[in-house]
């Protein structure tokens, strides 16, 4: 449906931005965490290359994951509602439901899109959770940083553009509903840009630290990145989320140093001299 660029694009980024606040800290679960490792940081980065590289070489590819996002992503979702996210309840799940027979009974519609859009960000949001119960953060957060850094070079060598215009073109059969990237109004955002939003929010949950600002200052980053619009057709949509992660990362390093000196100091008289417990 034909909807202005600048409302487009403002709505795509909303929901970036909310699914870096969607994550819940996830409880302890035994049967992934014995499988836990550095190893599953790979995963982001191989996501995008591996997807665009299929793509290019294999034929077929873009439909098998289109089938492939047709059943993964309703269940992804169900599980966001009624586990992965805040303030999920298991009866939530069912919310899949609807959401699903409106992407596939209004698809041509903002309110179809914004739903099939709605459904691959809350299963982006189960995939970054199971991601950071098995991957240390520093590691996840190194990740999602490669990540971009992919994108980036996919996009400036100009090897991401053809693989994705056909995965955004694929089509599943009998009318249903493209999950496998998110389309609304007049923009369209891939799936990896939602899953590297998800991967940020989930470990920030992973930290006990607060994803409201955090997803804020993605917002912020984003709208301004997407200024280059105006003179380039494509963006990789994963960097403002790593931009963010390095920023609040750096933030967070120097409030660490100021408390640390404040902490010296008011350990230490007037003099200078150590003061000795007695």
């Amino acid at each position: 449906m034909a909807l202005a660029f600048i409302p487009s694009d403002a709505a795509i980024l909303v929901l970036q931005a909310g699914v870096v606040a969607a994550p819940r800290k996830a409880p302890k679960v035994p049967q992934l965490e014995r499988f836990s490792g550095p190893a599953w940081a790979v995963i982001p980065i191989a996501s995008i290359i591996g997807v665009i590289f299929a793509i290019r070489y294999l034929s077929d590819t873009a439909t098998a994951l289109t089938y492939l996002a047709l059943v993964a992503v309703p269940l992804l979702a169900a599980a966001a509602l009624g586990w992965a996210m805040r303030g999920s309840r298991p009866w939530a799940a069912l919310l899949a439901i609807p959401l699903f027979v409106l992407a596939w009974a209004v698809r041509t519609t903002l309110v179809g899109e914004a739903s099939a859009a709605l459904l691959s960000a809350l299963s982006c949001v189960t995939l970054g959770v199971l991601l950071a119960i098995v991957t240390p953060p520093g590691w996840l957060k190194l990740g999602i940083i490669a990540m971009a850094i992919a994108d980036c070079w996919l996009v400036l060598s100009d090897l991401l553009q053809a693989p994705n215009a056909s995965l955004v073109a694929a089509h599943p059969g009998s009318g249903l509903p493209q999950l496998q990237s998110e389309l609304f109004g007049t923009v369209s955002l891939g799936y990896g840009d939602l899953f590297v939003a998800a991967l940020l929010g989930a470990v920030l949950a992973r930290e006990a630290r607060r994803q409201g600002g955090m997803a804020l200052l993605t917002l912020v980053l984003a709208g301004l990145f997407d200024l280059l619009f105006f003179v380039l057709n494509e963006l990789p949509a994963t960097v403002p989320v790593a931009l963010a992660l390095i920023v609040g990362e750096v933030w967070r390093w120097r409030a660490r140093g100021t408390g640390t000196s404040a902490d010296r100091r008011r350990s230490m008289p007037a003099g200078g001299t150590p003061r000795r417990a007695t």
